[in-house]
């Protein structure tokens, strides 16, 4: 079981924030987990930034992490681009959900901040072998690509990793880009399984967890009466983003699925899950990128993954809004 430690910097007892690497592809769900860990200096603290193609293609994907940045007034955060196409499949991307740039909805303006110089899986190595050994976080929000070839290029790294919480995969609830995938690991399977087979300590927040987080009318009303420029930025965003999924669904709102990577860093125990293995399809046309998750416990196969199913919605969304305040 991988529990959650705070660090203590050893002085006067205070702990020290948590250090991440946050891996993502903007996306609006992307956006509203960034924001989640900017609304919590205390706790978390952000090395970078980088950016694999995925929800939409890489040039979009670090615009919008610098859109994001500069919105929250963070312009202190470095963004690196990384992985441009996954590690040996055609890129697929998800503009039917997230509209052409990924964060359709609000008028945004252009970032004025630069991409760091440098690659992000270079940024991922360098950042892991520099800071002491199992005190970084790796928080992945889309395809593993950028992880998948840090892992291949400097197996040194895995050690080091104190944790990798990411959002991708489904079991009970099947797939949402083919009936058994979901959309982040079916990008980039081959990746995933790398991660997979690590041996890193991984927590996965599978669709089962996220699509028992909808942002209903009444959740979304609270985010607007914030009144901040980001506030109102995350709510536009959520209001062209859930229109895809309300329209798929039924329900009442979109499933939020990024977000679960950090508010699982913040308060674990909104969270129930148990170690499972997980292997990852990559050979089968039908069930490609599928996650399969052993539950039930009918294999001898090792436990790689703390697998999470069940998630206190209201809580989870109590800490959004509280959290998105401070910005």
């Amino acid at each position: 079981m991988h529990r959650y430690v705070r660090q203590e910097d050893g002085t006067n007892g205070m702990a020290e924030p948590r250090k991440i690497i946050i891996d993502t592809d903007p996306g609006q769900d992307d956006a509203a987990a960034i924001m989640l860990a900017f609304g919590s200096p205390e706790e978390i603290s952000v090395l970078g930034i980088t950016t694999v193609a995925g929800n939409v293609p890489l040039s979009y994907t670090s615009r919008n992490a610098r859109i994001i940045c500069e919105l929250c007034g963070r312009t202190d955060i470095k963004v690196f681009a990384g992985a441009e196409k996954p590690m040996v499949r055609k890129l697929v991307t998800a503009e039917h959900v997230h509209g052409k740039t990924g964060l359709d909805g609000p008028e945004l303006d252009e970032p004025t901040m630069a991409l760091a110089p440098g690659h992000a899986v270079d940024f991922i190595i360098e950042t892991l072998r520099g800071e002491p050994e199992g005190t970084v976080t790796l928080c992945t929000l889309g395809p593993l690509t950028n992880i998948g070839m840090a892992f291949q290029k400097a197996p040194d790294i895995i050690p080091r990793v104190r944790e990798l919480v990411m959002m991708g995969g489904g079991f009970f609830e099947g797939g949402n880009i083919t009936p058994a995938a979901e959309f982040n690991i079916y990008v980039d399977p081959e990746a995933a399984d790398i991660v997979f087979r690590s041996g890193v300590p991984i927590v996965m927040m599978p669709l089962d967890v996220t699509h028992k987080l909808l942002t209903r009318k009444d959740r979304v009303k609270r985010m607007a009466e914030i009144g901040t420029r980001p506030a109102i930025a995350m709510v536009e965003m959520l209001e062209f983003f859930e229109r895809f999924d309300i329209e798929k669904y039924g329900s009442d709102g979109g499933p939020l699925h990024d977000p679960t990577v950090v508010a699982y860093l913040l308060k674990p125990e909104l969270f129930k899950g148990r170690d499972c293995n997980v292997e990852i399809e990559v050979k089968s046309e039908l069930t490609v990128g599928m996650t399969v998750v052993d539950w039930w416990q009918v294999t001898d196969r090792k436990h790689n993954a703390k697998v999470m199913r069940d998630v206190d919605a209201d809580g989870f969304f109590d800490l959004l809004i509280e959290r998105f305040a401070r910005i």
